[in-house]
């Protein structure tokens, strides 16, 4: 099996300059071909159509968390109601300034297993497949991934 035979068309995508509001809006209404597993990440591509980077859940997540408690004790800290406050802090950024840069991608004649090498050695659930010319064909999720798994375990019969 090829990156090709996985992966999901592009439906939906960013730009830099898009506000974190774009991701939100998009990732609610994106959904992953017929199975259940939503999609949790958008490309954000260039006005020429160049894939520039990814904004993923985890990316917002991150941009949520305050990065001093990283390096603080919280065995004693209150949790209670600090999401809430913290979550509007990333209102009318940009999209630029939350993407993951520097993406994995693979072309789209790579072996599937080769996408599974990308995916559990990089930490990454989303990998954006390119054509011969480097422009962006789709995306394969971990989701599209662990369905061909239980498909091959299980011949289509999950």
């Amino acid at each position: 099996m090829k990156a090709r035979d996985l992966m999901v068309p592009v439906n939906a995508f960013l730009m830099p300059g898009d506000s974190v509001e774009e991701f939100f809006t998009n990732i609610r209404v994106v959904r992953s071909w017929e199975k259940t597993c939503g999609i949790r990440s958008l490309p954000v591509l260039d006005a020429e159509g160049k894939l520039v980077g990814v904004l993923s859940m985890h990316d917002i997540l991150k941009a949520v968390y305050p990065s001093y408690l990283y390096e603080t004790d919280l065995s004693l800290f209150t949790w209670d109601g600090m999401l809430e406050s913290l979550a509007p802090k990333i209102l009318g950024k940009k999209v630029a300034h939350l993407m993951t840069k520097g993406v994995i991608t693979v072309r789209d004649d790579h072996p599937l297993m080769e996408c599974v090498d990308h995916m559990l050695k990089h930490r990454i659930s989303t990998l954006p497949v390119l054509d011969h010319d480097g422009k962006l064909k789709g995306m394969i999720y971990e989701s599209e991934v662990f369905f061909a798994v239980a498909d091959a375990l299980f011949g289509g019969k999950e």
